[in-house]
């Protein structure tokens, strides 16, 4: 469901109709300023590693990202020739200190055992919005007189579980969304205007203002469907970002998600039999993302503060408890076009998302469990409870607090060996 989702927005906005003065949807013009904090804090070495290996693994374009032997040649306006300068530190003893509001857990002081996660401050983001907005988000389906699953309800419900686990274990925990509600002020008809541009100059002359039928395979060429994905896909990110980044300044974000096989027709789903678990850190970019001004500078400015030396081994640690907790086995891409696998798990990926771009802080964005495989479905209707329930035949954890254990373990595992 999510890589098809995901082809039929790039199919809608190609990079050249959607990157109006060269931005990303919805995007702002990039401080490049910023960069020169980041002066001689990082070798030749690490730089060109990272974005080989990690962030440009798809290729760049030679004149975006010129590497020499003592600095990076960083493009800022292609039109213009414009460009900065990175200087890169000579050796690891003359690096100077790296800018940034999070902690590393190797920054911070050794934990007692039972609090692990002492001083350490974790945001919950769950994915989506749920309620009434979820069948806008495609978030929603129903079999039969069963309750409707809405992810963004899903999420939520992990999210209220974890959090006194992790103040137990002393973390300071915030919510990105602790409510079915939008973070951003706007709402789609805010967006009817550029949603006509967009489809104007994606050739529909004369774009329908509705649709009638939800199911209706022209829908995105409508007014309305275009003013909603601007709404909920990335006004609403967007403005989670400014939340994190300049209010909660956590030192991890981890972004509580439910995955999806297709279902077809939300009223009528398609059950499946696949059920699968992974996690995405930011990376992976494509070299159409990489064109776009704001996207190459986020990706720079998240490469710079070092969020990968921490996002892949809190990935590689969750990944490893979540799969003895759920034994869920690897989702592997069906193509690799906008994924890199990392890490030493094989549930990990490096992915250019909204939410793992902008907050700038390390980010963990978690995919267990297929809502529509018969064994998710059936755990998802019998709701949270204490203990172990009869499941199919099998004595089953609830899914939410299953959910909820094996992010509490990867932690716990991470912390106190990072911490020591």
């Amino acid at each position: 469901m999510r890589l098809a989702l995901l082809a039929l927005c790039l199919s809608i906005f190609p990079p050249a109709v959607r990157a109006a003065e060269n931005l990303g949807i919805l995007g702002r013009h990039p401080r490049w300023k910023v960069l020169e904090k980041y002066e001689q804090t990082i070798t030749h070495d690490e730089f060109a590693q990272l974005i080989q290996n990690v962030y440009c693994t798809h290729g760049i374009a030679p004149d975006l990202i010129a590497i020499d032997d003592d600095s990076a040649r960083l493009l800022t306006n292609r039109d213009a020739q414009s460009f900065v300068t990175l200087r890169f530190a000579k050796d690891d003893a003359s690096r100077e200190r790296v800018p940034r509001l999070w902690r590393a857990a190797k920054s911070l002081p050794p934990a007692r055992q039972e609090k692990p996660l002492s001083g350490l401050r974790i945001a919950l983001d769950p994915g989506h919005l749920g309620g009434k907005w979820a069948k806008m988000e495609e978030r929603w389906f129903q079999v039969g007189e069963s309750q409707p699953v809405k992810e963004g309800n899903l999420a939520l419900k992990v999210a209220r579980i974890l959090a006194p686990r992790l103040k137990e274990l002393g973390a300071k925990v915030l919510f990105v969304r602790n409510r079915s509600q939008p973070i951003t002020s706007k709402r789609p008809d805010d967006f009817k205007e550029l949603g006509k541009k967009i489809l104007i100059q994606n050739g529909v002359p004369q774009p329908r203002e509705d649709f009638a039928d939800p199911d209706e395979p022209a829908k995105e060429q409508t007014v309305r469907w275009q003013s909603e994905i601007l709404f909920y896909r990335h006004s609403e990110i967007r403005r989670r970002a400014v939340l994190v980044n300049t209010k909660l300044h956590p030192d991890l974000v981890l972004c509580l998600h439910f995955n999806a096989e297709p279902w077809g027709d939300p009223k009528n789903p398609t059950l499946v039999d696949k059920n699968h678990l992974h996690l995405l850190v930011n990376g992976s970019y494509l070299e159409s993302e990489l064109e776009l001004d704001d996207e190459r500078f986020e990706m720079l400015r998240k490469l710079l503060s070092r969020a990968y030396e921490e996002e892949l081994p809190i990935a590689n640690a969750i990944a490893a408890a979540m799969a003895k907790e759920t034994q869920l086995p690897a989702y592997e891409y069906p193509t690799a076009n906008n994924v890199t696998k990392i890490g030493s798990t094989g549930y990990v990926y490096a992915r250019n998302l909204l939410a793992t771009r902008l907050y700038r802080c390390p980010v963990v964005y978690c995919e267990p469990y297929v809502m529509n495989s018969r064994d998710a479905f059936a755990r998802i209707q019998a709701g949270d409870y204490e203990g172990t329930r009869n499941i199919g035949g099998v004595e089953r954890k609830s899914i939410f607090r299953e959910y909820a254990d094996g992010l509490v373990n990867g932690l716990i595992e991470y912390y106190r060996t990072a911490r020591k």
